[in-house]
């Protein structure tokens, strides 16, 4: 039996805490490593899971591949010392906080050769994954991604969350690059450093004539994950987060109601079995494994990363003219 790969885990918020669980819990990946340069919070994660702490990354020798779940702003410097290590690679999303630091990475893992995933955690949910099975000829997709406001968050919605979904856009059309993207970026709450958006708004056409229009925003008062993807005779709606599907066809239209006052339409509705039950985080770390073990093209994984990072920049500089 293949001995469980060794990680390392940077960063211990929010995120690194659901990575280093998933990676306890995983039979083909162990724990053995936490970088937080916060030592008490650190060690408190280590020694739960029965990892060394280390407040930096000067010592890779023991590891195999390294987690960066550190916030955006020091994804670059810490990627660049993964990196240079020879140790492969996942990465929270974004790579990095600009389009050109994310290419610095994706070039240097391509150059050395190494596995580089980017945490784009949507693409492994259950609800996503049934609603591209179930998906044949689509022609329009609108993606939500509202929240409350989380003061931990400094960087814009952009790339913090409209990723994700301009992510989900690229891939419902066939992983093509948006042919066109325009944006809008709006500036609301006090809190927000100056420069990072509280809302952003995209549009995305594809060669085929496809169109997509993304929503992201942090001044949501509940929370919204909705994908839902247009065909000319059905429409599939995904909730990313009650994770299920449901499939709407349009029948017929009646001219009116017995009583005269209205319309009467009818629809069709299915809910298919997804595909998966497994948790994303788990099922991510598992696609990761597959690509260091070489069960995946490391090539076309990287590759993969960054026409969704374009994308966000694009709405960026759609909003700098």
């Amino acid at each position: 039996m293949t001995a469980p790969m060794r990680f390392a885990l940077v960063g211990t918020g929010a995120m690194g805490s659901l990575h280093a669980r998933v990676i306890s819990q995983s039979s083909r990946a162990r724990l053995a490593l936490v970088v937080e340069p916060r030592e008490t919070v650190g060690r408190e994660i280590a020694d739960r899971y029965g990892a060394a702490w280390a407040p930096d990354l000067s010592d890779l020798s023991g590891v195999d591949a390294v987690v960066i779940a550190a916030p955006t702003e020091f994804h670059h410097g810490l990627a660049e010392e993964v990196l240079a290590a020879d140790k492969p690679l996942l990465i929270e999303k974004p790579v990095c906080g600009s389009l050109s630091e994310t290419e610095e990475i994706v070039a240097n893992a391509e150059k050395r050769r190494l596995p580089l995933l980017c945490g784009l955690l949507e693409r492994f949910n259950p609800a996503v994954l049934t609603a591209l099975a179930l998906a044949h000829r689509p022609v329009h997709l609108t993606v939500t991604r509202h929240s409350p406001y989380a003061p931990r968050i400094k960087t814009g919605v952009a790339w913090d969350l409209l990723v994700h979904d301009v992510d989900l856009a690229i891939q419902v059309f066939g992983g093509q690059e948006p042919a066109t993207v325009r944006g809008s970026l709006g500036h609301f709450h006090p809190d927000s450093l100056p420069g990072a958006e509280d809302v952003a708004e995209a549009v995305l056409t594809f060669g085929d004539g496809g169109l997509a229009n993304v929503s992201a925003s942090r001044i949501g008062q509940r929370k919204v994950r909705t994908l839902v993807i247009s065909e000319v005779d059905r429409l599939i709606e995904a909730d990313l987060i009650r994770k299920d599907v449901t499939i709407y066809r349009h029948v017929s239209l009646d001219a009116a109601t017995p009583d005269g006052r209205g319309y009467r339409q009818q629809s069709i509705m299915e809910v298919p079995e997804l595909v998966s039950n497994r948790e994303p985080l788990a099922a991510q770390l598992d696609h990761f494994l597959d690509i260091v073990d070489g069960r995946v093209d490391l090539d076309a994984e990287r590759q993969r990363i960054l026409p969704a990072h374009r994308a966000v920049a694009g709405v960026i500089e759609d909003n700098q003219r």
